[in-house]
């Protein structure tokens, strides 16, 4: 019974990402949409290429609608395919061969029944004219004249033996209609040696026995045009003498003997419809496609249809030698390859009938939908994208779906067109601006979590001469620069004088604007790159507060200057530009915060003027530490020596009038008293902030320092 190949269902259990059913409206989405997607994975992962992977695979929701990534589109299709299961019976092909047999049967009795019918309507007719010729012929002899009434009897005695013959010959065609076996190969072969008497029930039955041989034949070789019946005795024996060289070199093959491909194919290869084929392997291959569908149907059925329709199907090979030949292919492709990779199996649950020739049309359009799937599952980036059949992407899902494919090719191309991302040996890097972008966002994520009476102005409590005026405005007081509101000075004549001219303007009427007093701030932000940082969800808050820090200076306080410091073993500088890409020191152990405070104190040395601070951020006391000679020692936990170093350093910042103020990750009481420590000698601040609100406490506080709004 086997059709050559055999395989198991494939379960497959994947995540759902959203919610996407093809119908949300798409949204043009621009590259700063683009950017705010992926910026908060470039922040967590450090890896530009892996946030655009992420985006191309699980796409984004925009303001206005949503971009699907690879896996919408794999569970849109999932769903395309569980409709069709849930909407066939695949038993009801063998219903369908089933129900044309009988209606072929029944066809056949009625065409029986009229013809007898006919047949006794023929013969009364001939009796009626009998009978009156007979009585002309009594009358014609009494008046001298007649014909001869043996030869009339002769005729009607002919018609009643030709009635006779037609009665019994109906007989046995019924007979043998009603001893056909029940089941359709059984039913198949009877009708291909029984002599029909009605011509439709004739032409019907030929109809499916050349639609069998056409699903027989076209399983395997996709060069067959034309059915078993069609064929003359020269088709015929080219059929059979393909099959039977093909089974020579299979089995050539199976016992270790170089079979002549090239000669086969050059003989034969019109079979197979013209591919581009150039070894055994390739034709084994294509054979195995071609006849994946119909494996797959029998696959998809019980146990017992499927015998029914395996029979049934070779049931039309009615020529011996190429039923032979297609048994011992069978045989031979069954152990060279006994699971055939492309075939399915499907589980259908619906209840609308399918014919043959639709349920493998069905069975060829699900198998390429498993194709595309798999297409989409090896998509890995935008690189893999370009491997993706657009063709069969059209044909089985439609234009949307390219089109969703195509925005997904567009991704990048935006990106780089936008100046955010560039290209180099290895992929793709970000640009300084794409780095500006990223810390705007960050900057506007933090901002967004804070209330507008919390930001306010950041008011001083004390003015001065200022790089920009305000709307408030005030009695002019000596010394205060006279930036003239006239409006209001003209008012507070007239409320003095009263309704007149001209105006009289005295010394207490002039109303000046006040002003902001913006002081230069230097500062270093130092981000603790120990390991802990990365295990406790640290180390991407500090990176998004550390950009987010960047871009509010660049925007906001162009005159301020901004270091960032990375510490772990060692304390080094980092630039803007590398605070995407940064990763937690992955070698060294240590958190060297007196390294850090060395280094940061040298930077802001630099500056002679204005008004001087180290932030640092970290989630442990210090465990390494430089000795006299320039070595590291680390320390775990930390030792008094590591401590003492440490706090000599913050001696020396305090010396130079550096005020440090410190975010703690880790609120432990070792940690607590140490830090307590640090603002004890240095007078500055310590702040305990969890991850996601460290940006709203170090931003708010910068900007607080800022700016103080005098009140006359």
């Amino acid at each position: 019974m086997s059709y050559g190949f055999h395989s198991p269902i494939r379960a497959r259990f994947q995540q759902r990402y959203s919610r996407w059913d093809g119908t949300q409206h798409i949204a043009d989405f621009t590259a700063d949409d683009l950017m705010e997607a992926i910026s908060d994975d470039v922040l967590a992962d450090g890896n530009l290429e892996r946030a655009l992977q992420r985006l191309m695979r699980w796409g984004m929701d925009g303001k206005d609608g949503q971009m699907p990534g690879i896996r919408d589109l794999m569970d849109r299709l999932k769903r395309m395919r569980q409709q069709e299961l849930n909407r066939y019976d695949i038993g009801s092909v063998l219903e369908d061969i089933k129900e044309r047999l009988e209606e072929i049967k029944q066809m056949e009795r009625d065409g029986i029944q009229e013809r007898l019918e006919r047949g006794r309507e023929s013969s009364g007719e001939e009796g009626t004219g009998h009978r009156e010729q007979q009585a002309g012929s009594e009358q014609a002899a009494d008046d001298g004249a007649g014909a001869n009434p043996d030869a009339e009897l002769d005729d009607f005695e002919q018609q009643q033996a030709l009635q006779e013959m037609l009665e019994k010959m109906a007989e046995r065609k019924l007979e043998q209609l009603h001893d056909l076996p029940e089941d359709p190969a059984g039913q198949i072969r009877g009708l291909q040696d029984y002599e029909f008497m009605d011509q439709g029930a004739r032409r019907k039955f030929q109809e499916l026995v050349e639609q069998l041989q056409q699903q027989v034949l076209n399983s395997a070789f996709e060069g067959m045009q034309q059915s078993l019946q069609n064929m003359n005795s020269q088709d015929m024996q080219g059929l059979q003498n393909m099959l039977k060289d093909l089974n020579q070199m299979l089995e050539d093959k199976a016992n270790g003997l170089d079979p002549n491909f090239e000669q086969f194919m050059h003989k034969h290869g019109h079979y197979f419809g013209g591919q581009d084929i150039n070894s055994l392997e390739d034709l084994m291959d294509h054979m195995a496609q071609q006849m994946a569908a119909m494996q797959s149907l029998l696959d998809s059925m019980t146990p017992e249809q499927r015998m029914e329709l395996w029979n049934a199907m070779q049931s039309v090979m009615n020529d011996p030698g190429v039923q032979e030949q297609m048994q011992r292919l069978s045989e031979n492709l069954a152990q060279m390859m006994p699971d055939n990779p492309y075939a399915q199996q499907f589980q259908f649950r619906g209840g609308e009938e399918l014919s043959l020739a639709e349920a493998t049309r069905l069975m060829e359009r699900l198998q390429e939908m498993e194709e595309v799937e798999d297409q989409l599952r090896g998509v890995r980036d935008w690189r893999d994208l370009e491997n993706l059949d657009d063709d069969k992407l059209q044909k089985l899902l439609g234009d949307q779906f390219r089109q969703d494919i195509n925005q997904l090719r567009e991704l990048t191309k935006m990106l780089e067109d936008a100046g955010y991302i560039r290209r180099n040996r290895d992929g793709f890097e970000m640009t300084p601006r794409g780095i500006r972008k990223i810390g705007q966002k960050a900057l506007n994520d933090i901002f967004q979590q804070l209330k507008q009476d919390r930001i306010g102005q950041h008011q001083m409590d004390r003015g001065g001469f200022g790089i920009e005026r305000i709307d408030e405005s005030k009695r002019y007081e000596f010394g205060d620069p006279f930036l003239l509101d006239l409006p209001q000075t003209l008012r507070n004549s007239v409320y003095r004088e009263g309704p007149g001219s001209p105006l009289q303007l005295m010394p207490d009427d002039f109303e000046v604007y006040r002003t902001e007093m913006t002081t230069q701030t230097s500062t270093v932000l130092m981000v603790d790159m120990s390991r802990s940082m990365l295990y406790n969800g640290c180390f991407s808050a500090a990176k998004k507060v550390a950009l987010a820090l960047d871009s509010l200076i660049r925007g906001q306080y162009p005159r301020d200057s901004l270091y960032i410091v990375g510490f772990s073993y060692v304390a080094t500088e980092l630039k803007p530009t590398d605070l995407p890409t940064i990763t937690w020191d992955e070698y060294n152990y240590g958190t060297n915060l007196q390294h850090g405070l060395m280094l940061a104190r040298q930077m802001l040395g630099r500056h002679k003027g204005g008004s001087k601070q180290i932030i640092v951020i970290t989630d442990g006391e210090p465990t390494a530490h430089f000795d006299e000679f320039g070595d590291v020692h680390f320390n775990y936990p930390p030792t008094w020596r590591t401590l003492q170093e440490t706090l000599k350093e913050v001696v020396r910042c305090t010396r130079e009038q550096i005020t440090i103020n410190t975010f703690m990750m880790d609120r432990s009481p070792y940690m607590t008293g140490f830090v307590q420590e640090i603002a004890k000698i240095n007078k500055g601040r310590a702040f305990f902030a969890e991850p996601d609100r460290l940006g709203e406490y170090l931003l708010v506080d910068y900007v607080s320092n800022k700016k103080k709004l005098e009140r006359a």
